[in-house]
């Protein structure tokens, strides 16, 4: 029993990197719940183990009476005197109460016991070693799955990826090596619990800090950042540096350090933005490559009213409207994408104008006007000598008596004002007002020869 207890010691000594004090109380303890079966229910019992030689012996309090009622509690004073023999009644004596076959049933009994309280010594080890790292990157393999959750080997210890920390585009297999951000070690009912996360925003921070060293010595800062697991992520960048591009530093030469970062996440795309005190050209960056329309700030309410092309629209909002509500964490701001619409409404405006023209021209009614205009007659002269009845009806999706009569009320009305513009044509003109031609600046005809 001696020589496999010491070896038991010097394995989780070295290996598990727990003190040999931690486990001989361990022991201790274990076995005084243990030999209160084999020995029984001796007064004050408790037991020693010699760290160094293996050991193990049982004592139990006594108390010295001169005729013994309860052995497990009392020694007559004979045997005592025998001990020590200034004792005398009413006094306490520790008696050395190790049965001989104590070594191999009280460690048998024990074992498990002890692999328990040493197993929680373990884990308070991985507690005080891991407490101060939560926010590092550590790199482990993985072990197993339990319930979707992927348990990671990190040497001397194990930590846990649950569900809603994994990276939904990702697949994991036992036996791969891969990196994880450390969120928390919880002390928790279970024992001290390292949560690892690869879906965490702060893992891309921490990658940029330990592939850029321009953010690491913070020449360069990170300002912001959001990020969609799996999918995007946006970081915005900012150096107080005048001579120091933050976007290109990142980037690296020929995209070499953005490069290793986007390996690491599985090619999830990273966007590498400009950060500005001014909102709207952090938006605009923010939302590239989109050309922006306009946009408008609501300061009040920390609202960003975005407006752009109808053929930018997608780009802007981005797939499943990733692109601006990433844009809207990263600024703080509500970001909201519209159609620009003042083309539109400008083309409308021209419709209704030509529209009103040729219906107080020719006494149509309005709706039939505007009809006529988006069907490209947009004028009286256009209609009257461009198409026929057949062309109107078609245009209209009415019948051809109908465009009949809208095209004789063209007509009419196109007649008229000729009839109007002749009218003024034969006025009879005041000579007086006509300039004089003076002989000088007659013209003598060519004489043929």
């Amino acid at each position: 029993m001696t020589n496999e207890l010491l070896a038991l010691f010097e394995y989780y000594e070295k290996e598990k990197g727990i003190k040999r004090e931690t486990m001989v109380e361990a022991l201790e303890t274990a076995l005084l719940s243990a030999s209160r079966r084999s020995i029984g229910p001796a007064r004050e019992m408790r037991i020693h183990i010699d760290p160094d030689k293996g050991d193990i012996k049982a004592f139990a309090t006594l108390m010295v009476v001169d005729r013994v009622e309860n052995p497990y509690d009392e020694i007559d004073i004979f045997t005592a005197r025998r001990m020590k023999p200034e004792l005398n009644v009413d006094d306490e004596v520790e008696v050395d109460i190790t049965p001989a076959n104590f070594g191999r049933i009280a460690a048998q009994t024990a074992k498990q016991t002890m692999m328990q309280r040493l197993r929680q010594a373990e884990k308070e080890l991985i507690y005080e070693e891991f407490k101060d790292r939560a926010g590092d990157i550590v790199s482990g393999t993985v072990r197993r799955f339990e319930r979707g959750d992927v348990f990671v080997d990190l040497g001397k210890f194990e930590g846990v990826m649950n569900q809603r920390e994994r990276v939904s585009t990702e697949e994991y297999n036992v036996g791969d090596r891969i990196r994880a951000y450390v969120v928390a070690v919880e002390n928790g009912a279970r024992g001290p619990e390292i949560i690892l996360s690869r879906s965490h925003p702060n893992f891309v921070r921490r990658l940029f800090e330990s592939e850029v060293s321009e953010i690491a010595d913070r020449t360069v800062e990170i300002r912001s950042l959001a990020r969609e697991a799996g999918y995007r992520t946006k970081v915005a960048v900012y150096s107080a540096d005048e001579k120091v591009d933050p976007v290109g530093a990142c980037v690296g030469l020929r995209g070499a350090r953005v490069k290793n970062i986007v390996r690491e996440l599985n090619n999830e795309k990273v966007d590498i933005i400009r950060w500005s005190d001014d909102i709207k050209s952090f938006v605009s960056e923010a939302l590239k490559p989109a050309e922006i329309k306009s946009i408008i700030l609501d300061e009040e309410a920390q609202s960003v009213q975005v407006r752009v092309d109808e053929e930018e629209l997608s780009k802007a909002i981005g797939r499943r409207g990733q692109n601006a509500r990433l844009t809207a964490r990263l600024v703080g701001w509500d970001v909201q994408v519209q159609k620009d619409e003042s083309a539109h409404e400008a083309f409308e405006a021209q419709v209704s104008k030509a529209a009103g023209a040729i219906s107080e021209a020719a006494g149509i009614e309005m709706e039939i006007a505007e009809g006529l205009v988006r069907g490209g007659l947009n004028s009286l002269e256009m209609i009257a000598q461009g198409v026929d009845e057949v062309d109107i009806a078609d245009v209209l999706e009415i019948s051809v008596e109908e465009g009949r009569e809208i095209m004789n009320k063209v007509q009419a009305a196109v007649g008229g004002e000729e009839s109007s513009a002749e009218a003024e044509s034969d006025s009879p003109v005041d000579v007086a007002s006509e300039e004089e031609v003076t002989p000088e600046e007659e013209v003598e005809a060519p004489v043929e020869s």
